[in-house]
């Protein structure tokens, strides 16, 4: 039968055996953070530099009877990926109109999810980083308290620089990837309300259009 000395010490040894992997998990999410403000500040001097688009005259020039609605989604201003969305449900003059805007929500959704993706990437981070940062401070404070009854103030100084080192770690991880998890979620609701307002004038074009009826009649008939 196993005694309270032994439970105890088995504790004891899984607490410590997670010293080095804690260490190592916080490393990997200091350095994904970093990669995260690289991509951001890539982002900044990128895709954000070239955002110039004005959805009123955008609207304006979709809804234009005698528009090249190609041209005009080239030369929008919108970002890469959202003319590319535009493009493809453009690209579909024989869809009926209920065919295209399903295929306009599903494009709409992948687009969106893709960037919630990425925004969930730092949120997992300030979740994750103080968690680390509270079990590596944790953890090294049992040899510590140990090394105090002993009299070994070295053993106890290692202990604490390595707690407060992993604490720093946690909270710089978590408050740097918090910061870019806001400016993302801020960025991404415009990027979905002004792909959502372009695919609606880009609908309301595609259903105006000279033929439109016709087509979509016969398309139903066949």
């Amino acid at each position: 039968m196993m005694t309270g000395d032994t439970l105890r010490g088995a504790l004891r040894a899984i607490s410590a055996s997670l010293e080095i992997p804690v260490i190592a998990v916080l490393l990997f999410l200091m350095a994904a953070t970093l990669f995260l403000l690289g991509s951001l500040l890539a982002e900044v001097f990128t895709e954000r530099a070239r955002l110039k688009v004005r959805l009123p005259a955008l609207a304006d020039s979709l809804r234009a009877a005698d528009a090249d609605v190609e041209a005009v989604i080239r030369g929008s201003g919108l970002l890469k990926r959202q003319k590319a969305v535009l493009l493809e449900v453009a690209r579909h003059p024989a869809l009926t109109p209920a065919a295209r805007e399903a295929l306009a929500v599903r494009l709409a959704r992948r687009e969106i999810a893709r960037r919630d993706g990425i925004a969930r990437i730092s949120d997992l981070i300030v979740r994750l980083g103080p968690m680390f940062g509270l079990l590596g401070t944790l953890i090294p404070l049992g040899p510590g308290i140990i090394a105090l009854g002993r009299g070994d103030t070295y053993t106890l100084s290692r202990s604490l620089l390595v707690a407060f080192d992993t604490t720093v770690a946690g909270l710089i991880a978590a408050a740097v990837a918090f910061v870019i998890s806001g400016i993302r979620k801020r960025w991404y609701a415009e990027y979905a309300a002004s792909l959502e307002m372009a695919l609606e004038c880009l609908l309301e074009r595609l259903s105006a259009a000279p033929g439109e009826a016709e087509a979509a009649d016969e398309a139903e008939i066949r």
